[in-house]
C-alpha cells in the first residue's frame, strides 16, 4: 500500500504511472484522461489537483502527472467494476494513512516548530469546552435519556425529538421514538419497557428509547456537523 501514495511537497499524492499500473490500464490512456480533465477544468484544476512530472524508462525521460486525493477521486470516478472498486478502497486507505503521517511530522526548523506550537495552543483553547463536555458525557457508563441530552443542548425534550426527526435520525411509532434503519443496528440506542400510570391510575407499560455512550458520541459529532453545539460550547 505504501507504493500507492507517496509524500511530495508535504502533500500525499499518487502518480499517473502508479494509477495505470494498479488499475491495469495503459499509461497513455491515463494521461489522456487527465489531459481531458485539465482541458475541462482549466488552470485551477491543474494547480490544485494535478502537477506535471517525469519518470525514466531505459534511459529516457517521459511525462507523467502527480495528483492529490481530489485529483485521484476525479480521475477514478470513471473506473467501474468490482475490481476497480477494491483498488479505489485501497487508495482511500493509503491516502488516509499518509495524511495521518503528515499530521504528525516533526518540524524541521525553529520557526516551523513555533508555528506548530501556536496552532496547537489555539486548537486546544477552541476544543477544550467540547472535550470537557465529552468527558462528562462519557463518564456515565449507563444509558442516557433524551431529556437529559436535550437539556445539555438547551432544548426541551419535545423540541429535541423533533429536531432529530427533522435531521433524519429518528421517527415516531406510536408513542415511542425509534431510529431510522440506517442507524438502527449500530449500537446507538437501547429500547426498554417503561412503566407508568395512565389518566385512570392504571399501571401501563410502554417502550422508551435511551442512548448509549456510542450513540451520544454520534449525536455530538452529527449535531456539530450541523452547527448545533452543547450549551457549554455556546457560552465558551
Amino acid at each position: 500500500m505504501d507504493e500507492l501514495v507517496i509524500m511530495k511537497d508535504k502533500q500525499a499524492v499518487t502518480s499517473s504511472l502508479q494509477v495505470a499500473d494498479t488499475f491495469e490500464k495503459e499509461h497513455k490512456n491515463i494521461m489522456r484522461d487527465i489531459d481531458k480533465l485539465l482541458e475541462s477544468g482549466g488552470s485551477k484544476l491543474s494547480r490544485e489537483m494535478f502537477a506535471t512530472g517525469t519518470y525514466e524508462n531505459r534511459g529516457k525521460q517521459y511525462p507523467m502527472y502527480y495528483m492529490n486525493r481530489d485529483g485521484f477521486t476525479l480521475l477514478a470516478m470513471g473506473f467501474t467494476g468490482d475490481k476497480a472498486l477494491q483498488f479505489k478502497l485501497q487508495y482511500i486507505d493509503a491516502f488516509n494513512e499518509m495524511e495521518q503521517q503528515v499530521k504528525f511530522q516533526v518540524p524541521a526548523t525553529l520557526p516551523e516548530a513555533l508555528r506548530l506550537a501556536a496552532d496547537q495552543a489555539e486548537k486546544i483553547s477552541v476544543l477544550q469546552p467540547k472535550a470537557d463536555y465529552t468527558d462528562k458525557m462519557l463518564a456515565n457508563p449507563g444509558l442516557e435519556t433524551i431529556s437529559v441530552i436535550a437539556k445539555n443542548y438547551g432544548y426541551s425534550t419535545c423540541e429535541f425529538n423533533k429536531l432529530l426527526h427533522g435531521l433524519g435520525i429518528q421517527y415516531k411509532q406510536g408513542k415511542t421514538w425509534l431510529l431510522y434503519a440506517k442507524y438502527q443496528n449500530l449500537g446507538y440506542t437501547h429500547v426498554e419497557p417503561f412503566p407508568y400510570k395512565d389518566s385512570k391510575g392504571l399501571e401501563q407499560v410502554r417502550n422508551t428509547m435511551k442512548w448509549t455512550q456510542k450513540g451520544q458520541r454520534f449525536l455530538c459529532d452529527f449535531l456539530e456537523s450541523k452547527g448545533i453545539m452543547p450549551k457549554v460550547e455556546q457560552t465558551a
